[in-house]
Order: structure tokens, then sequence, then C-alpha cells
């Protein structure tokens, strides 16, 4: 039996508001930008973001189309880690930055980006108090 190696190699979202999405990935979420795509007229067609540990955040521009819903089949959430010891901090900044949060758990915070993808900030399994 064959078995791809362990650990995540890209995930990738589709957006249509490139500069909208590098706003929240990089702007809000403080991911780091690896490298930058055009299309063949030089137009921005994609941003890759650090993710740790060699995967990378592929943000691909697309010109539209329907979109998903949460019970739709396919990929739910993107989940990032963060320290428990600063939940706070992120709930603060997410304030700020007009990001609101949608739900949470004891191990979560789960925004949207803009164009409505369910992005998960989580700490699992540190529960804190």
């Amino acid at each position: 039996m064959i078995t791809p190696r362990a650990g995540v190699h890209h995930v990738a979202v589709c957006v249509t508001d490139l500069a909208q999405a590098e706003g929240f990935y990089v702007g809000v979420l403080g991911l780091a930008v690896r490298r930058r795509w055009a299309d063949d007229a030089g137009a921005p067609r994609s941003i890759w973001l650090e993710l740790g540990g060699g995967a990378f955040l592929a943000v691909e521009k697309v010109p539209g189309g329907p979109r998903r819903t949460d019970d739709s089949p396919g990929h739910h959430c993107l989940a990032l880690s963060i320290e428990r010891s600063e939940r706070e901090r992120w709930r603060a900044h997410l304030e700020a930055a007009g990001v609101p949060i949608e739900k949470e758990s004891a191990y979560t915070l789960y925004v949207r980006d803009p164009e409505g993808a369910l992005v998960a900030l989580s700490h699992y399994p540190d529960a804190g108090e």
C-alpha cells in the first residue's frame, strides 16, 4: 500500500477578490507571503502564504461562480493553530479589525474570510481553565 507522507503540503482557497483576501489572510491573520503568481497577462493570479512546517495556503483568484454553503459536501473549514494564552488577544485583534467571531467552542474561534469561507483559530487540545 502506498500512502502520502505525513503532513500537509498546501491548502487552496478560491476567491474572487485577491486583494481583499490578502487583506484578511495577511493583514488580519498575519500569514507571511511566500510567493506571488501572475497570469499570462501579468495580472495577479495567486498568493502563496506560509502555514508553517513547509505547508502553504494558496489563495487563488477565480472569476466567480456559485458559493458553497456550510452544509455542502467538500472541505468545510481552514483551522489555524493559536496558543491558548493568545485567545483573548486574538478576540480583541479580530474585533479591532472588524472581523466578527461567528461562533466559538472551548478550543476555537470561528470567523469568515471576505468570501465567506469558514476560518478557525484553534488551540485544541488545550481548553484552558
